[in-house]
């Protein structure tokens, strides 16, 4: 059966949230400028959302005496809280680096070890 002619079910998000996942974690691997490498976070933090909503909304529907199935939305709006207080502050120590180095990239940051 053609994967693309069935209706999109709970697997369809799980592929896609892992898809982010990997692209987000080469991201951060292979990227060497700050900037792309919190991109790369992003990706992962994204990822991992679409995959507590997509648990939630098929797991949990299921047994409704003990929630209402909102675990997981309320788990990803914690980490989109969390992923946006992290960026804030990367891109605050970004930016001095940069007022200080003039470059942003990840392999100069030397000085900032102990």
């Amino acid at each position: 059966m053609n994967l693309l002619s069935q209706p999109v079910g709970v697997a369809h998000f799980l592929i896609v949230g892992a898809v982010m996942f990997v692209c987000g974690a080469v991201c951060m691997a292979t990227k060497r400028n700050a900037l792309g490498v919190l991109m790369g976070i992003e990706l992962v933090l994204n990822g991992a959302n679409l995959n507590f909503v997509a648990f939630a909304s098929d797991f949990l529907r299921a047994d409704s005496r003990f929630a209402l199935g909102l675990d997981g939305h309320i788990i990803a709006i914690f980490v989109i809280v969390l992923a946006a207080a992290e960026a804030a502050v990367a891109l605050a120590i970004t930016l001095n680096f940069y007022n200080n180095h003039a470059t942003v990239d990840v392999d100069r940051a030397d000085e900032l070890k102990g």
